[in-house]
């Protein structure tokens, strides 16, 4: 029975860690995908991205647009805005993937924990 239960407290910690593990590495992209411009602050996200591309093939090169704080801030080239959330977005993204791939090949709480470690030293 003592067997059972450890095995039991060991995979509950290991669910845990990896959960914390998860919502730190969400954390961590959430920040990348913020974008600062003009003093408004942009989260970076598929509707965004569509939306400036409409605006661009509608001929639009400026327009206002409302941030996260509902602040209206003038992006005065559309194309650059873009080519900049594009470059944020798939920048984050492919880290996201990385570190993802990693946390779902630890199956050991040591080893989550051990990739919190290397992380934190490469920073």
């Amino acid at each position: 029975m003592t067997s059972k239960l450890t095995k039991a407290l060991e995979f509950s910690n290991y669910r845990q860690t990896l959960n914390i593990q998860h919502n730190n590495l969400k954390s961590k992209v959430q920040t990348l995908l913020t974008y600062s411009i003009n003093g408004g602050s942009f989260n970076i996200d598929l509707p965004l991205i569509t939306f400036v591309e409409m605006l661009i093939k509608k001929e639009n090169d400026s327009v206002v647009l409302l941030d996260v704080y509902n602040n209206p801030i003038e992006i005065t080239d559309l194309k650059d805005f873009l080519e900049e959330i594009l470059s944020r977005y798939f920048e984050a993204t492919n880290e996201y993937y990385a570190e993802y791939s990693k946390l779902k090949q630890s199956r050991k709480v040591h080893k989550l924990v051990d990739l919190e470690l290397d992380d934190n030293t490469n920073n």
